[in-house]
């Protein structure tokens, strides 16, 4: 019996894969990728999700009202899916691999005016997972990056009471938020950019002194990353990126981080996104 299954599993890949995770403990893959436009890139998303088998995916710019998801794709593709769209801008979504996310919040706390569809949440194998696209914020100053700052103090007070509410949590996605200066290649183009301003800045910092952890940083102290290249000037061949894409988690989560990722090789395909996918592995 024991070579009948060896047999089997070695004759199939993703068979193998799922017996060695098994071996090692049950890993929960969760990423993070905006899509930048769901419809557009459905196949370069479909061909990512077979080859990475991420568990959980966190969207952003879905660029597609709801009824324009693709959920009959992605099921079955073998994810189980919830989402909220807009029209041409904008859209998050949550996806789970052979499990439906139970739905938790559609909006960020504290605008009932705000329409936009930037954050979505849900829980996820014991995990509470949110989906999170925050505003650009240019031109700065102005009104988009007022928007900005308002929208990121909702994201510090929610993100607080959920750090405090001890469930395991990851707040994943696109916060368009240069952290460092190091997270962004040498150049002076961005000088007057939301992205870096102290404001947008200081606002990331509070999150971390909230006690969430930088899932990337916290593997790779020490090297440059970067999750986003423009499309113009050639930023991708010569590497001049940004990391705009994050994944903090909770402290319940900390000790289960086993791995954590950049699928840069994802922004360099036809018909890529500007971003690439980051992902992270925990023990669960």
């Amino acid at each position: 019996m024991l070579r009948v299954f060896w047999f089997v599993a070695l004759s199939n890949r993703k068979s193998l894969q799922l017996f060695l995770k098994t071996l090692r403990g049950f890993a929960l893959k969760v990423a993070t990728f905006n899509i930048n436009n769901v419809n557009r890139r459905l196949d370069n998303l479909l061909a990512w999700l077979d080859a990475a088998e991420p568990d959980v995916v966190c969207l952003q710019e879905l660029k597609a009202r709801d009824h324009q998801f693709p959920a009959t794709a992605l099921a079955n593709a073998g994810y189980g899916a919830v989402w909220r769209g807009e029209a041409s801008w904008n859209g998050v979504a949550i996806l789970a691999k052979g499990v439906e996310p139970v739905l938790t919040a559609e909006e960020l706390p504290g605008d009932p005016e705000d329409t936009q569809a930037r954050y979505i949440e849900a829980a996820v194998n014991g995990v509470v997972i949110a989906s999170l696209y925050a505003p650009n914020g240019n031109p700065q100053p102005g009104p988009k990056f007022d928007y900005k700052l308002s929208w990121g103090e909702r994201l510090i007070a929610h993100a607080a009471e959920l750090f405090d509410s001890g469930v395991p949590v990851v707040l994943a996605g696109d916060y368009n938020i240069v952290p460092e200066p190091r997270d962004i290649y040498v150049t002076t183009s961005y000088r007057d950019n939301a992205l870096v301003q102290p404001e947008s800045r200081e606002q990331f910092q509070r999150l971390l002194d909230q006690g969430w952890t930088d899932a990337l940083r916290k593997k790779f102290p020490n090297e440059t990353l970067y999750t986003f290249w423009d499309y113009m000037r050639n930023r991708w061949p010569r590497d001049a990126g940004l990391r705009l894409d994050h994944m903090l988690l909770s402290k319940q989560l900390v000790r289960k981080l086993v791995a954590a990722g950049i699928d840069r090789e994802v922004r360099g395909e036809d018909g890529a996104s500007d971003h690439a996918p980051v992902w992270i592995e925990l023990k669960v």
